[in-house]
């Protein structure tokens, strides 16, 4: 495989600002990428007080339906004693969800490898599934791509609740009609069979969501030692109860500074990326496998909509005895992150970063600090069909993103209508045109009264003209049909509707033509976390 980097597409000023570390951005976070922010992010960690054993225990637990594997006994055991850890998360979507899940798995393993180097120290990458996601639109769906534009397949048995990834069970028989109609909308190959019977196999095997998701992340990194928690995992929630004890007793004061760290990040120009509010008490209570945002007001924790109304004593008893029933929201779960985890590194997105960014003196409330942030890799694969027509039509790669391949395919078919038919065309409707006037200007001097069929009449005329104009363009279009296709190959393919490939695809995408040991190459290739887009030709 051949890689090649290029300016990042569509990158927000934040993330510009973060790349070249403007003071403005560092003032928001404790530590930026760079090698001396991880020498002292990794003394910080020295005396991280991680439950090591207990958490190693839960991890262990939670893989223990995985198949085993030599280098993840080998991380979870380094955890037990003074690993540090990179890590980062993802909803549990069908087929992985978009292809940037595995772009941040691939991150995480790097950057824990990278650092491990460095520091001469043990770390280890951690992937942590958010499993308490009730966003079930969003996790039901993956996309393929036909004539430049989205398909959506949706796994439709979705219920009307805000049920959790973790606790929503999955109909394999449907799932496996999904994979299907994923599969009929690209080409076979001497891959699809055994991509089509694997999926089928984990369909088959999973019981929620999160499950299924687990069983391909464990299939694709597993030799690299990929350790894999959910966070709605119970045993997991249970080790989390002194914290959630903290984050109610402490409520109102993490509203107060995310609020406060937001209005200053919006004052800086980035914007409201959370939108927090003062009675926010950024945790949901769990009931029936539902999420509910609470609210505090006074001394109370509410939820008008599920008629839910808890004191604070009586939240704190649940958070002690039952912390299965609460659930952390984008202010708390990195939180409860680092109290788990002694995190050296946290891989995100460009969203998840600047969530981050209105966390840095909550952090300091609780007497921790943000790890070193470090946006996860930005990655577009180019099929072999795509590196051909791109030389076909003498376009780069660079041209899919910037708008030069949707205005070389306008001007392409500007070029090969038939002016004359069209000239031709327009001449008879304005002849037609001209003698109906005349007409209608003969009638309203006579006794003749039918003025409105004359109208109708000529309506009718019009329609046809438009009907012979678009059946002389179609059949332009069909005559040169290779070549438009061509265009909406690369549409479809590398910049789908204006957004980036690794937002919409799944990767069995591209493993269908590449085979299952894509993932396995992709974390060969020497990627470096300089925040360009790495295109690479699979």
């Amino acid at each position: 495989m051949k890689m090649q980097q290029i300016e990042q597409p569509n990158m927000n000023t934040f993330m510009h600002d973060f790349y070249n570390q403007n003071l403005s951005v560092s003032s928001l976070f404790h530590y930026m990428p760079s090698t001396a922010s991880y020498e002292k992010r990794a003394k910080k960690l020295q005396n991280h007080p991680a439950a090591r054993k207990e958490l190693s225990r839960v991890i262990r637990s939670f893989m223990g339906d995985l198949p085993s594997n030599d280098k993840v006994g080998k991380h979870l055991k380094e955890l037990e004693e003074n690993a540090f850890v990179v890590i980062g998360g993802q909803q549990a979507g069908l087929l992985t969800g978009p292809l940037y899940s595995i772009h941040k798995a691939i991150s995480v393993i790097l950057l824990a490898k990278q650092q491990r180097d460095a520091l001469q120290h043990p770390v280890i990458p951690v992937f942590w599934i958010a499993g308490e996601d009730h966003d079930l639109d969003e996790i039901n769906s993956t996309f393929t791509h036909a004539n430049g534009r989205l398909v959506k397949h949706t796994y439709n048995d979705r219920p009307n609740r805000k049920q959790m990834a973790f606790e929503t069970e999955i109909e394999p028989d449907k799932v496996n009609m999904l994979i299907e109609s994923v599969f009929k909308q690209t080409s076979e190959t001497m891959h699809t069979k055994e991509l089509l019977l694997k999926l089928k196999s984990f369909a088959s095997n999973s019981r929620t969501y999160s499950e299924f998701f687990s069983k391909l992340m464990h299939d694709f990194f597993a030799n690299e030692g990929l350790l894999l928690i959910d966070a709605a995992y119970e045993p997991l929630r249970k080790l989390e109860s002194p914290y959630f004890t903290k984050m109610i007793e402490e409520s109102q004061e993490i509203s107060k500074r995310v609020v406060q760290q937001e209005q200053l990040f919006n004052e800086m120009g980035y914007g409201e990326p959370i939108q927090a509010a003062f009675d926010n008490a950024h945790l949901f209570f769990v009931q029936d496998g539902e999420r509910f945002l609470l609210k505090r007001q006074d001394n109370l924790f509410i939820n008008e909509a599920a008629s839910i109304e808890l004191t604070k004593e009586e939240l704190l008893e649940i958070a002690q005895k039952t912390p299965e029933q609460l659930s952390n929201n984008v202010v708390t779960r990195p939180l409860m992150q680092e109290m788990l985890f002694p995190v050296l590194a946290f891989v995100g997105g460009p969203g998840e970063l600047a969530y981050w960014a209105t966390f840095k003196t909550v952090f300091e409330h609780f007497d921790m600090e943000l790890p070193v942030m470090v946006p996860r890799l930005s990655i577009t694969l180019v099929d072999r069909k795509s590196a051909q027509y791109l030389e076909d039509l003498q376009l780069s790669i660079e041209d899919a993103f910037d708008g030069h391949l949707l205005s070389r395919k306008e001007d392409f078919i500007i070029g090969i209508q038939d002016d004359k038919a069209h000239a031709m065309i327009s001449e008879m409707q304005n002849s037609l045109n001209k003698h109906y006037e005349e007409f209608k200007a003969y009638i309203e001097t006579s006794e003749i009264s039918i003025g409105k069929i004359v109208d109708t009449n000529l309506d009718k005329h019009q329609k046809q003209f438009t009907y012979l104009k678009q059946k002389v363009e179609d059949d332009t279009l069909i005559r040169h049909e290779t070549m438009i296709r061509k265009f909406q190959h690369l549409e479809g393919m590398l910049y789908p509707e204006q957004s980036l490939q690794e937002r919409n695809y799944s990767p069995y995408l591209f493993m269908n033509e590449a085979g299952e040991s894509l993932v396995e190459k992709l974390l060969e290739m020497p990627f470096e976390f300089n925040g360009k887009h790495t295109i690479i030709y699979i």
